[in-house]
């Protein structure tokens, strides 16, 4: 993938970007048939209005991070998108509550996780709803190692480059499942 073209400043219920802006979805799952739900979300997430998959990492393995449960599942998906960054985060948050997300607390088992991790290359401040990039992206060898197989140039706003980061990740377990 080529680097991320810049963002359009977003507006919550504003109008969407002119123009198509990469963005970057972690997807993660625990739960039940979790690679099947991976699968379908990204289906889903292809499907949506003014957006269209552009590359979609494989399956990877993980143990959990600050939270109980099963191994996870994980892949990073770039999408090019005419919809503004809270627009693009209802339509994954809807994804999520159609596979029986459930949200009891923090860092909780989970049938489907979507997190937008870049948006171009912006940076979005909107907390609780949104911060961009996330705020745990560059911590997590579940999040770079798929990111950088899909785009190995990718930049996190405020940090660097990705591939410097994943270095320091070294003893978290992710490993590819497919």
């Amino acid at each position: 993938m080529a680097a991320i073209p810049p963002a359009v400043p977003p507006q919550p219920g504003g109008p969407g970007p002119r123009q198509p802006v990469h963005a970057a979805i972690g997807l993660g799952a625990n739960l039940g048939d979790a690679q099947g739900r991976i699968r379908d979300a990204l289906a889903l997430i292809d499907a949506l209005p003014a957006t269209r998959l552009v590359a979609a990492s494989r399956l990877w393995r993980s143990a959990p991070v600050e939270a109980n449960g099963p191994d996870f599942h994980n892949a990073v998906a770039i999408v090019e998108t005419r919809l503004d960054a809270f627009a693009l985060l209802d339509a994954l948050r809807l994804i999520e509550a159609g596979a029986g997300r459930e949200r009891p607390y923090r860092n909780a088992p989970r049938t489907l996780d979507l997190d937008l991790l870049l948006y171009g290359d912006g940076r979005i401040d909107a907390p609780p709803r949104l911060v961009v990039p996330h705020p745990r992206m560059a911590e997590r060898a579940f999040v770079l190692r798929p990111l950088l197989e899909v785009a190995p140039d990718a930049t996190i706003p405020g940090i660097g480059p990705a591939a410097d980061r994943v270095g320091a990740l070294a003893g978290q377990r992710a490993e590819p499942t497919s």
